[in-house]
């Protein structure tokens, strides 16, 4: 039994490489040629001693590339990366960082969207229930993830409700060290949360940061109530706060249990306004709370490469940085050096591609990262 098993799961492996094969070439087709590709890549090519329309043939092509650079994203004009396929479509931009200077931009079209519908596939109805409403407890703004959160409430045929956040602020408050502040402004928060869940709207999902869960529960303990009493029984997050210490003290003293003890799902995701999001595999005591995650292939791609070069990737279990690779029609980045690292995980059946376990600040930036709410 377990020989075929294991049989299938190759087959699956071998499957996926050549979809990523077949979907790395159309996409590097789609930027580069002069019909629809985005103004950034098509004056970008002349730099290039290869020609990507000849010379990319599958996913390792890639690699002829250089790596992208995030500056490349600060600044406009934002319309140089607009495929003009899509000249006439309405428009989103999307940002991250800023918390200096000039912050880095993103233009989206439905990217959010159709990111957002296949994480939707993932979720257990038990616990997400259709048409039940949501609620966004995370960053406001020019930021991907509110309105990421509010269409996959949605598209599962409910109504969102959101609250105010300034992520800037909250990095600027624990760099000025005004920790009092900071505190009151994650009152602020928590308070808006609260007002929303207990004001009869019949929320039963819901979108936290981990910092922003611990302090929820809290808080409702608090006020002698609990999740579970206020009806939440589906809830993701996301952030490098995620650790196996964290999931195991999450699940068991703020939710009350497993699923099936407390009756709330938790799961954690991996994502960021150029990549999406990956899911995370199943999460349970028997496997200590490990957080491993998988990136929506073929849309994108992380690898596990060794620190001394972003070409070799490395062994399953082994340590290194994460790179990205977008491959959509709205967006391409052909390697990105993420500010994470981790370790390489092996493919399984739902996602027969490697992924990433231990994510944490990547550890020669990890002095100068303030992680903020997340």
């Amino acid at each position: 039994m377990s020989s075929r098993v294991e049989i299938g799961l190759e087959e699956q492996i071998i499957k996926a490489r050549a979809r990523l094969d077949e979907h790395a070439v159309e996409i590097v087709q789609w930027h580069f040629h002069e019909s629809t590709g985005c103004p950034f890549w098509l004056e970008k090519k002349s730099s290039f001693n290869f020609d990507p329309l000849r010379d990319i043939k599958c996913y390792d092509d890639l690699q002829k590339f250089p790596m992208f650079e995030d500056d490349w994203l600060r600044g406009g004009p934002i319309e140089r990366w607009r495929p003009k396929a899509f000249a006439d479509k309405p428009t989103y931009v999307f940002e991250t960082g800023g918390t200096t200077g000039i912050p880095k931009s993103r233009m989206v079209i439905e990217d959010h969207w159709t990111d957002y519908e296949l994480f939707s596939d993932t979720l257990p109805d038990q616990y997400f229930p259709l048409d039940s409403n949501w609620l966004m407890l995370g960053p406001s703004g020019p930021r991907r993830l509110r309105l990421a959160v509010e269409h996959l409430c949605q598209f599962r045929g409910g109504i969102c409700f959101c609250i105010d956040l300034d992520p800037r602020w909250v990095v600027k408050l624990i760099k000025k060290g005004w920790m009092e502040h900071l505190e009151e402004y994650k009152k602020h928060c928590i308070d808006q949360a609260i007002t929303i869940l207990t004001a009869g709207h019949s929320i039963k999902c819901m979108f936290a940061t981990p910092k922003l869960l611990d302090s929820l529960c809290l808080e409702l303990e608090e006020r002698g109530t609990s999740l579970k009493e206020l009806g939440v029984t589906g809830i993701f997050s996301g952030g490098t706060e995620f650790t196996p210490q964290w999931t195991k003290y999450c699940v068991e003293e703020l939710l009350g249990g497993p699923p099936e003890e407390s009756g709330i799902y938790m799961t954690p995701t991996y994502g960021n306004t150029l990549m999406g999001l990956a899911c995370s595999k199943p999460i349970n005591s028997k496997d200590k709370y490990k957080i491993s995650y998988y990136a929506p292939q073929p849309r994108a791609v992380t690898e596990v490469v060794s620190f001394d070069d972003p070409l070799v990737s490395v062994a399953v279990g082994e340590t290194g940085r994460v790179k990205l690779t977008t491959l959509t029609k709205e967006f391409f980045v052909p390697g990105f050096l993420e500010r994470d690292e981790g370790e390489l995980e092996a493919p399984f059946e739902r996602y027969p591609w490697y992924g990433v376990s231990g994510v944490r600040p990547f550890h020669k930036l990890a002095g100068s990262t303030t992680v903020g709410v997340y």
